[in-house]
């Protein structure tokens, strides 16, 4: 695959290396503007008429999307590809919950009329908006950057989209058994779900998934427990550990997207997932972001149990003493690039450790 960005076999290389806990990738969320020429003349389509089209319309949104990427930089080690994202835990949207757009994300909005059962309707609306979109995206890549499998999420969290978060805690209590049965409906989805998205967007055994910036030689998935704020660790190694080890177990690649500092406390459980490969951390709204030095002992206890870390929003000027205080290996960082210069002198600090 020739893709857009230039030193596209360096930086697989470095992502195959993190995965297995050694050196340093370097990237960024999302894109950011390249400077000078596109990298091919491509028209952009007529401006969306409403919030409707701009997130569900897969035609429009896939040649948006290969109209903006023919001008993002993909310098260091950023990914090229489209992030075809449609919310937060659009599994849940598959199965009977409502997506609906908002000015800078899609929300996924309980649905009331939910009739109890769990199952993936070939019919839903949001299931076929998947399908479509992927496919428009992929046919328009045409090998010059990847696709991205949207944010599926799984577990607690697409059964409190689904049917509500009180619900499901309620269900800890009350119906434990039942509450198993359903978690257990949810992940066999899942898979199929999952499987047919990678039949979709897969680059020979190759993917990419939309959020954290991840690719992997096979299959590969960022996983979570949100919820798990709310629950005990008993709980949580009864109600998502299991869950998550057997995704972990599945796909190839897998990241355990840990979020805020209420769920740190699930940290030996998830620890305990062999399988898995990397954790990302995010501190949550109003704490110091990834480069902050008062996670750096988060970040070697992770690395000490033979996992990869990714720190995310991390400054310029956080870089390198996070490197010094870390060490340089297996880090995925994650910077709040501005500008192609910025980049540039990201690259310059980090090469000094590789």
């Amino acid at each position: 695959m020739k893709t857009w960005k230039t030193n596209w076999e360096e930086s697989q290389k470095r992502y195959i290396d993190w995965w297995n806990q050694k050196g340093i990738v370097l990237t960024m969320w999302e894109h950011l503007e390249r400077e000078g020429e596109p990298r091919e003349n491509i028209a952009a389509p007529a401006a969306a008429v409403d919030l409707n089209q701009y997130w569900f319309d897969p035609k429009w949104r896939a040649q948006n999307l290969d109209y903006q990427l023919s001008r993002s930089s993909f310098k260091a080690d950023i990914l090229p590809v489209a992030n075809t994202h449609l919310g937060p835990g659009s599994l849940a949207a598959c199965l009977g919950a409502e997506l609906s757009g908002g000015e800078d994300t899609i929300w996924i909005k309980e649905n009331h009329a939910f009739d109890g059962e769990i199952k993936l309707d070939e019919n839903n609306r949001w299931w076929k908006l998947h399908q479509d979109l992927l496919t428009e995206c992929k046919k328009l890549s045409a090998g010059k950057y990847y696709v991205g499998c949207p944010d599926l999420i799984e577990g607690l969290d697409t059964l409190a989209s689904l049917r509500g978060t009180d619900t499901v805690l309620m269900d800890i209590m009350l119906q434990p058994e039942v509450l198993e049965e359903q978690l257990q409906k949810v992940n066999d989805i899942y898979f199929e779900v999952f499987e047919r998205i990678y039949n979709i967007i897969r680059e020979g055994d190759e993917m990419t998934f939309c959020y954290f910036s991840l690719w992997a030689p096979g299959t590969v998935s960022k996983l979570q427990s949100d919820i798990s704020l709310m629950i005990s660790e008993e709980d949580f190694r009864r109600f998502a550990q299991p869950y998550l080890r057997e995704q972990a177990q599945k796909i190839d690649y897998t990241l355990y997207h840990l979020d805020g500092v209420d769920a740190m406390r699930h940290l030996d459980a998830i620890l305990e997932i062999e399988e898995l490969n990397a954790v990302q951390w995010t501190p949550g709204v109003g704490e110091p972001q990834g480069g902050d030095p008062r996670w750096y002992d988060l970040y070697k206890k992770i690395l000490t149990r033979g996992k990869s870390i990714m720190a995310n929003w991390v400054t310029l000027d956080e870089l390198e003493p996070l490197i010094d205080n870390v060490g340089n290996q297996g880090l995925h960082i994650n910077v709040d690039f501005k500008s192609e210069k910025d980049i540039e002198t990201a690259v310059k600090i980090v090469d000094k450790y590789r």
